[in-house]
């Protein structure tokens, strides 16, 4: 059982513990930077209140006074929101169309196995990127926060990572759609890298505006790191919807895989 998904996991180990360890540097040197704006905070508050409502949702800009305000914006909102639900998307849309384009896939489907199994399990390898990154980075935050002497609420913290997770798959469950459409990977790929990155501008755009129910199809609008970092906030149906919407494109996709010519 789950052998597709097995292999494809040792195969995203390397990279995924590289990834991990980025984003943990680099959430170090974010961090460690506070002490020096929070020094000029107030200048900054200013400035972030003059900025357009649009930008400052969309980037979850609210405050820099408060550590939680200054990582919500600087490190959530921007790379684990937007940069890491593009590489969720463009790790799923090379799930099956590179297979697809080298012809690997014709080998794994000439054994008894179901194509829906196949695009199941390489959907599933997904999770170890997910996992390892959600238990990485909060401790790289958590102790990054104490290092620098302005401890971050572990609580409200983890919750931002669990909160996170039906996002992410909901990112790579676009990548998968689009892989099981298009016959070609790096079309594949980049197309799922727009349509994210397309509706991420199309919530930030819509806000305050009349076509504001426009961006309720757009993820982004369904996790907001701020809130729940900077004013403790925990909406559960938001995540469980993202959830659903997840289940519901892998279900799609792989009743059109089963039923597409190769």
């Amino acid at each position: 059982m789950l052998d597709t998904t097995r292999y494809e996991a040792r195969q995203r180990i390397r990279g995924t513990l590289a990834l991990a360890i980025l984003l943990g540097l680099f959430a170090l040197l974010i961090i460690s930077i506070f002490p020096t704006i929070a020094e000029s905070s107030a200048d900054i508050d200013a400035f972030i209140e003059s900025l357009p409502e649009s930008f400052r949702e969309g980037f979850g800009a609210e405050t820099y006074t408060t550590i939680e305000g200054f990582v919500a914006a600087e490190l959530y909102q921007t790379v684990w929101v937007l940069l890491l639900g593009l590489y969720m998307a463009y790790a799923g849309g090379g799930l099956l169309a590179d297979d697809i384009e080298s012809g690997r896939l014709y080998l794994v489907l000439a054994t008894p196995v179901a194509r829906k199994r196949v695009a199941f399990e390489k959907f599933l390898s997904l999770g170890l990127p997910i996992v390892v990154l959600n238990l990485s980075m909060p401790l790289f935050v958590f102790g990054g926060s104490i290092a620098i002497d302005y401890p971050l609420d572990p609580y409200y913290l983890l919750v931002v990572h669990a909160l996170s997770i039906p996002y992410l798959l909901l990112c790579g469950a676009i990548g998968l759609a689009l892989s099981v459409v298009l016959d070609r990977g790096d079309a594949a790929q980049r197309g799922s890298i727009a349509v994210v990155f397309l509706l991420f501008l199309l919530d930030s755009v819509t806000l305050g505006t009349d076509v504001e129910w426009l961006g309720a199809m757009s993820p982004t609008r369904y996790l907001d790191p701020t809130d729940i970092l900077l004013h403790e906030t925990i909406d559960l149906v938001d995540p469980l919807l993202l959830f659903v919407v997840a289940i519901v494109l892998v279900l799609l996709s792989l009743v059109h895989f089963q039923h597409r010519d190769l």
